[in-house]
């Protein structure tokens, strides 16, 4: 259970860190095409494209697994859990914005509350759609 919040706690930070660096924002939205890891294997579009897929499918598997784990745990420590992650994630994100200069956290921002809109919005949207299906 244990290595289970560490695992949690570190997987809720990697979005702010991967904001962070440079190229941020370029991963499968456009710009460079594949993780820093493979830039050094000289990929083609179709491995790229390959990759992509093989790292999202993987991010929901593990999206997917975690949740059932987090299903199983009693409401109090479910909200304390996500509690102490938000509160790990905001300090990540403040330690971030501090390492950057001015013209940088302008930018971290603007990329922080787009990032939260879209959030918003996804979060909204599965709402939606669990009342509809709910209806029908």
């Amino acid at each position: 259970m244990r290595k289970t919040l560490i695992a949690l706690a570190f997987a809720a930070t990697l979005p702010a860190v991967a904001l962070a660096m440079p190229g941020a924002g370029h991963g499968q939205h456009g710009g460079k095409q594949a993780p820093h890891m493979f830039e050094q294997l000289d990929l083609s579009k179709e491995q790229k494209r390959d990759m992509r897929k093989l790292m999202g499918e993987q991010m929901k598997s593990h999206h997917d697994i975690t949740q059932r784990y987090l299903n199983k745990l009693p409401e109090t420590e479910r909200k304390a859990m996500q509690d102490e992650l938000k509160n790990s994630k905001q300090d990540t994100h403040k330690k971030i914005r501090d390492l950057l200069k001015p013209e940088q956290q302008k930018q971290f921002d603007e990329m922080h509350e787009r990032m939260e809109a879209k959030r918003a919005e996804r979060a909204e949207f599965k709402q939606w759609k669990a009342e509809r299906d709910s209806k029908n």
